[in-house]
């Protein structure tokens, strides 16, 4: 399917507010509403909308720390890159995993309460892993940027 003009104008606008309502969508992009609902049902049926989230604040939620974690594995084969995807799907302060192509294997984005919570995630979770070799951790200082938007 090709996007044209109006459905990128969708999901810009639901990707940056994704609580319109249909009404306000189509007032917006200029569409009935039941055009607008036919072609937001249509852009999701394709996958291009993978889904509706609420994205939390992590300071509120006495999550402020974030750590990015390197990760070397002991090798490259189908099973030991499965096995570890698997047990780090499991891990709840992981937000994210990234199989990556340069020194490291993964990079994962961990958020913890501070210094202490992100050793106990060390000790309980990431250190237990199957297949670690190697682990490099760098706290974020500041976010000076931080965004889910796709440039469309």
């Amino acid at each position: 399917m090709q996007l044209d003009a109006t459905d990128r104008r969708i999901l810009g606008l639901l990707q940056k507010e994704g609580r319109l309502s249909n009404a306000e969508l189509s007032e917006r992009v200029n569409l009935s509403p039941s055009a607008c609902h036919r072609r937001v049902g249509r852009l999701e049926a394709d996958g291009y909308i993978d889904g509706y989230f609420a994205l939390l604040n992590a300071r509120k939620l006495n999550r402020p720390t974030t750590v990015f974690v390197e990760i070397t594995l002991s090798g490259q084969a189908d099973e030991v890159l499965e096995a570890f995807e698997r047990a780090v799907k499991l891990v709840p302060d992981v937000l994210e995993c990234h199989l990556m192509a340069g020194s490291a294997d993964y990079l994962l984005k961990v958020v913890a309460r501070d210094t202490d919570d992100f050793a106990r995630i060390h000790r309980q979770h990431l250190a237990r892993l199957p297949g670690v070799a190697q682990m490099h951790s760098s706290f974020a200082l500041r976010t000076v940027r931080q965004t889910t938007a796709i440039p469309l």
